[in-house]
């Protein structure tokens, strides 16, 4: 089965030109275009897609309350930002609504396709710019040493961008168990998400952007 896709942005050059590249890989199909944020949320419902690429400055409503809307009601529906807006202050409203991603609209055609399966899986997808405005902004509540040792290990993996499956088969647990470690991360760190809780990671040096990702 293809990922399904909803574009979301008030310029129809945009959205045409995202729909002409993206369905150029098979295992991607368009399943509707919004321009505004509020039809999106309206659309989303109807198609429950698996992706939704949401610009964030829109009229009628802007991509962030309608990622907080589609997150609310479709939980299974991942969210990336694709703008062409970096500030600081953006990034943070858009992890905390619920964005799975935040990619700018300069990523090439390539990066974005892998970016959409990847968010599909559950991982994480930010630009270098976004990931290092966002850690830059993460407040550190508290020591690492709150956390167990294995959710620690938990958290290292889900900061390298894997979903609950690849981490139980990793760790040699159950993926309940891992969804279990992923709560109680996210609750020992006060953060409403798996993306918040994967670059406080970052921000406290437990993986590091930079380096490549070590074989599995």
């Amino acid at each position: 089965m293809p990922i399904r896709v909803l574009i979301v942005d008030d310029h129809s050059i945009v959205r045409q030109g995202l729909r002409i590249f993206l369905e150029m890989d098979a295992e991607l199909a368009i399943v509707g275009e919004a321009a505004d944020g509020a039809t999106a949320v309206q659309m989303a419902r109807e198609l429950q897609p698996d992706v939704v690429l949401m610009d964030l400055l829109m009229p009628i409503m802007d991509g962030v309350t309608a990622t907080s809307a589609i997150r609310s009601s479709l939980p299974d529906t991942q969210v990336i930002a694709l703008t062409s807006a970096l500030a600081s202050n953006m990034v943070v409203r858009a992890v905390q609504a619920g964005a799975i991603g935040y990619l700018l609209k300069d990523t090439d055609a390539p990066k974005l396709r892998e970016a959409i399966k990847a968010a599909a899986a559950g991982h994480v997808q930010f630009s270098p710019d976004a990931a290092a405005a966002l850690v830059h902004e993460i407040r550190l509540p508290f020591s690492p040493e709150h956390l167990t040792d294995r959710e620690v290990e938990v958290l290292r993996h889900l900061a390298a961008g894997r979903s609950n499956k690849e981490i139980a088969r990793l760790l040699h647990i159950g993926e309940t168990t891992v969804k279990t470690h992923v709560k109680n991360i996210m609750g020992k760190l006060d953060v409403p998400s798996r993306t918040q809780a994967a670059l406080y990671a970052v921000r406290i040096g437990l993986v590091n952007l930079d380096a490549p990702e070590p074989a599995r």
